[in-house]
């Protein structure tokens, strides 16, 4: 299962206090009403950002152990934790349903992908708002030669290594312990063309409009495309 041994490590790796503050701001901007669910929340920085502006906030995980590690911070009763699987969206209707972070990523066929946004429309209020991200197709060619990371934390020696093939990113972790022992962890993510996106939104009768690195508009090159969604007024 993913980030059962990432979770202790994942906020020591990607935390990016900026970058949860541009997250804030982009929903701050887009999203009008205050329930929101959000989908795949990790471990739960920006959940507990927007929660102490307010938001309330359903937020759920596949990984337990990232659940775990929310509940941990300062904020997190604000919000209701859950853990399942963003291809099935808990029952209810929301201001706002969001999925961050490259998590849509890991839905690894189109079906799913279809099914996801058929999810959210039906889930939405009308006027509500589908915010997700996910790697930009320029993500393909950076890692066709192989990135490496090493370092240390909490006194584990660890490398992270990333390499693309076809549409696939593939990610793998290795924690090492000082008696040279470890724990592994792989990760498979799908990125899909952009203009098939924008399809597949549209037929679920979105209005969409789209932000490369959240201040760029449109789809221009860049790390990752933001998809700002609306149902419609009915």
């Amino acid at each position: 299962m993913m980030y059962e041994v990432l979770a202790s490590y994942y906020d020591a790796l990607v935390k990016d206090e900026t970058a949860t503050k541009a997250w804030v701001k982009l929903i701050d901007e887009n999203v009008h009403g205050k329930k929101i669910l959000e989908a795949a929340c990790g471990s739960g920085e920006i959940t507990i950002a927007l929660a102490k502006e307010g938001y309330q906030i359903k937020a759920f995980d596949l990984s337990e152990q990232m659940i775990q590690q929310a509940k941990q911070k300062a904020g997190s009763e604000l919000v209701e934790w859950s853990c399942g699987d963003m291809r099935t969206l808990p029952n209810g209707s929301y201001d706002a349903i969001l999925c961050l972070c490259d998590s849509f990523n890991y839905l690894l066929t189109k079906e799913e992908v279809r099914q996801f946004f058929i999810q959210c429309y039906a889930h939405l209020v009308p006027g509500g708002t589908l915010i997700v991200d996910m790697h930009s197709m320029d993500r393909l060619q950076e890692f066709m030669e192989e990135y490496n990371e090493t370092g240390c934390i909490d006194g584990h020696d660890y490398q992270w290594s990333i390499e693309s093939e076809d549409d696939r990113i593939y990610q793998t972790f290795a924690f090492y312990d000082g008696d040279g022992n470890y724990q592994l962890e792989q990760h498979v993510q799908r990125v899909y063309d952009p203009e098939w996106i924008l399809e597949e939104l549209h037929k679920c009768q979105f209005s969409v409009q789209v932000k490369t690195d959240f201040t760029q508009e449109g789809i221009v090159p860049g790390e990752k495309q933001f998809y700002i969604c609306r149902r419609k007024i009915q």
